[in-house]
């Protein structure tokens, strides 16, 4: 069986490394908010271009400190309205929710499947207060339209920058581009931790200073309590463990890229939609290889009897959840279409590329 994502193969090729950090965090004595985290805080906000970085415990975290930070500077008050991509996995939704804010849901472009950024103004009003971009499969959503917008509505910009690590736009990695990023280093990442782990950018001091509180307690010294926060803090050993997988991210996000290309060059199914290259000034880290056809899952089930696992990001769209019972009702087709009609195929620094060609065999000879 070619797996989906071989997380053990993934972290075997560091396990000497891993070890090792593991072993001088449990010599060290030290567990919480000390030298292993202000390091991974650095290589991080070193290798992104930013200012600062702050280490908080996953990327649901990340997006609900950053909004929560917007209100308590008053550049939120509650009621006030996101602009976020309506086929967004449901952590992007929750942030906002959670800080009593409310997300506006905006169709993708359906063949980038990220927000449709000639469709963002129609939606602004008297309470929108920012847009919140997906980088969604690790694709890069940005444009000059998009920074003129925000520019001329006066709203910020956050990045949910869950799936894109290393993206670029014009050589700016995402996690810069806008006002403020958050991370996930879950495991399955592209830089995955041993369990959960996540992170906040920005280039803005006062955001990060609240932002730090917020996820400690509420506190920016011991026992004095300034916020109502949270605890949503990255361990030492999850930041050892990402200091040493960040030293390859570079090098295992080309080779993602080279699978991709690949992909891209060798299925010729009629019956498969593929994702388009980038434009010249966009750099994907294709976090997934997410392609379209009819009968999806057909098409999977096939796949599975060929010994190829896939996966499907994602089944439900965020307004047919219970959860969000109240949207239930709405009719947004290109988020239904993409949810109804999408597959993602194995994609990883250590898939092989026999194993890929494999799978471009397996599709070109399936029939409808």
């Amino acid at each position: 069986m070619i797996k989906f994502l071989d997380l053990k193969k993934i972290n075997d090729q560091y396990a000497e490394e891993l070890n090792t950090a593991a072993l001088e965090v449990l010599d060290s004595g030290w567990f919480l908010l000390g030298e292993k985290v202000k390091t991974f805080e650095n290589n991080l906000k070193e290798y992104i271009g930013v200012s600062h970085a702050i280490g908080v415990a996953n990327g649901l975290d990340a997006l609900r400190l950053i909004l929560n930070a917007y209100l308590k500077l008053g550049a939120f008050h509650e009621g006030d309205e996101i602009i976020v991509p309506a086929n967004t996995y449901i952590a992007s939704i929750l942030a906002i929710t959670d800080n009593r804010l409310n997300p506006v849901l905006v169709e993708p472009d359906i063949e980038t499947y990220n927000l449709d950024i000639s469709k963002i103004e129609q939606h602004i009003t008297s309470r929108t207060k920012a847009i919140m971009i997906v980088h969604l499969y690790g694709r890069i959503c940005w444009s000059d339209e998009l920074a003129n917008l925000a520019k001329k509505y006066n709203l910020k910009i956050i990045e949910d920058n869950a799936q894109a690590i290393g993206a670029s736009w014009n050589g700016i990695k995402s996690g810069t581009l806008g006002d403020a990023s958050g991370f996930s280093f879950y495991p399955g990442k592209n830089l995955g931790a041993i369990g959960d782990a996540g992170a906040v950018t920005t280039n803005d001091s006062k955001l990060a200073v609240v932002v730090r509180a917020l996820a400690n307690y509420g506190s920016h010294k011991k026992y004095e309590t300034v916020y109502q926060g949270l605890n949503s803090r990255l361990d030492e050993i999850q930041a050892a463990f990402l200091n040493v997988k960040l030293k390859f991210l570079e090098k295992e996000n080309q080779y993602r890229r080279e699978i991709a290309n690949l992909y891209i060059s060798s299925i010729t199914n009629p019956s498969i939609n593929l994702p388009l290259l980038p434009k010249d000034s966009m750099e994907h880290v294709w976090h997934l290889f997410v392609i379209k056809t009819e009968n999806r899952n057909q098409l999977q089930k096939y796949l599975e009897d060929q010994n190829i696992q896939t996966l499907i990001h994602y089944p439900i769209p965020p307004h047919k959840q219970e959860a969000y019972k109240e949207w239930n009702k709405k009719s947004l087709p290109i988020t239904e279409e993409i949810h109804k009609k999408v597959l993602s195929l194995p994609i990883s620094p250590v898939l092989t590329k026999e194993e890929v060609l494999q799978i471009i065999v397996a599709i070109n000879n399936y029939k409808v």
